[in-house]
């Protein structure tokens, strides 16, 4: 029997807590070394893309930086291009906001780097409706919180039509008549709906790959039917093997309904790894590694986003707050359900602290830091092939804790046994796209017009 194919991305560290920086050998997240030494330990490892998530605003805490974790990243697009100068292979993927963008005006910059990089380029589309990342954009929060898949959704399909508005013969060039383009080269693209109104005549020709592959991350009801939809990747957070397969059930169940198969998405959550020559050893370095993780003020600074008030005066080390959490005005319009959402959240951490003897700390990390992947090369290996093979997932987001070293051990030590149990690529094929990469089906051409 054929072995489903494992398919992999892998995350640049440096948007979370997550990112030890701390480490000695940790370096740094903005300079451009950083990012061409992580593309190329990806492609040496054959990865299907490399992954840059987005802060549209520094994360703040009480009203002060919140620098416990890393904090400052250079524009996604620019690193992206840079990166597609120094590499030939990887896919390239940004993360890029549906909300404070402009189809028109990303469309064309996606476009320009997905014909530049012959064919590599994708977009993770992401929603906001918060005040505090659209006061960045003088909008505030401008958009209700239930539009913010409408205009996704809206935000996608003219992103599409604008890129599969050129006929790939749509240049003919020919000295002799003078004609560049064909008459019928490039359809115009209207649009008009309470969100959006554009009449636009794209101006950046089609890739090899048609359009650059879109990335979707959201796990709500109306995220899951834009993935089905208009996805072709889905970055999950669905990492226990039970609860995986029904993730993986659950939307690719959806696709029949947009006319597509099972092959056309794929789904590939994010996984942490440590490893070690023997099993104590890795879980170990487990240990560490999320004590690094999560310092005894980034612990506090979790339950203070939750319990809405100062927690300052408790120890990281000892039990959760017997204080009650600030939910506001009850009675408030709009606050009831708020309340009582918060007060269960808190009962079930506190449930959960009890039944585990965890202090504040340990909490947090079984929250926020543990492990997907935890163990030798080998035992790491076999599960991410048991879990494609048993259609858990596609393949993983690989999510390293240093900068930019944190994929070393991976590409050195797991792809090896990957490769020769025959689920992983041993090599890229020349011109291969990103959508041939992923085993994507084709972006069909434009008919005849």
């Amino acid at each position: 029997m054929t072995r489903r194919q494992i398919h992999l991305a892998a995350h640049f560290p440096g948007v979370n807590n997550t990112t030890v920086w701390t480490d000695p050998s940790a370096g740094s997240q903005i300079d451009f070394s950083s990012f061409e030494y992580f593309a190329r330990t990806a492609e040496r490892g054959f990865f299907d893309y490399l992954f840059l998530a987005e802060g549209l605003r520094l994360r703040e805490h009480r009203g002060q930086l919140h620098d416990l974790d890393v904090a400052g990243r250079p524009n996604t697009l620019a690193i992206l291009t840079a990166l597609a100068a120094v590499t030939e292979h990887i896919g390239l993927v940004g993360t890029l906001n549906t909300t404070f963008n402009e189809p028109y005006e990303l469309a064309r910059q996606l476009g320009a780097l997905d014909l530049l990089s012959n064919g590599r380029a994708g977009w993770n589309a992401v929603t906001s409706s918060d005040a505090f990342h659209g006061a960045n954009f003088r909008r505030g929060g401008y958009l209700d919180h239930a539009d913010r898949y409408v205009r996704a959704s809206e935000f996608a399909a003219l992103s599409k039509a604008l890129w599969s508005s050129w006929r790939d013969d749509a240049i003919v060039a020919d000295a002799e008549t003078g004609a560049f383009l064909r008459d019928d080269a490039i359809e115009r693209v209207r649009h008009e709906s309470r969100l959006f109104d554009v009449d636009a005549v794209f101006d950046v020709p089609r890739s090899p790959q048609g359009r650059p592959v879109i990335v979707q991350a959201g796990d709500s009801p109306d995220g899951r039917d834009f993935a089905t939809e208009h996805a072709d990747v889905i970055f999950s957070l669905h990492t226990e093997f039970a609860d995986a397969q029904q993730f993986y059930r659950d939307v690719k169940g959806r696709l029949a309904a947009h006319g597509r198969d099972e092959d056309s998405l794929k789904i590939l959550p994010a996984a942490t790894f440590v490893l070690g020559d023997t099993a104590d050893e890795a879980r170990e370095r487990s240990r560490e590694i999320a004590l690094a993780q999560v310092r005894p003020q980034t612990a506090i600074t979790y339950l203070e986003q939750i319990w809405n008030r100062d927690l300052s005066g408790y120890d990281p080390e000892g039990p959760l707050p017997d204080v009650e959490p600030d939910t506001g005005v009850e009675t408030a319009q709009g606050f009831a359900g708020r309340h009582a959402a918060i007060r269960a959240r808190v009962g079930q951490l506190r449930e959960q602290a009890a039944a585990e003897n965890l202090s504040i700390r340990e909490l947090v990390i079984r929250l926020t830091a543990k492990h997907t992947f935890v163990g030798t090369p080998e035992h790491v290996a076999s599960e991410i092939d048991r879990y494609v093979q048993e259609r858990a997932t596609d393949g993983f987001t690989v999510v390293g804790h240093v900068t930019p070293h944190g994929l070393d051990e991976f590409a050195d030590r797991v792809v090896p046994l990957l490769q020769e149990r025959g689920s992983y690529r041993r090599s890229y094929d020349d011109g291969a796209t990103l959508h041939d990469l992923l085993g994507l089906p084709p972006v069909l051409t434009p008919a005849v017009r």
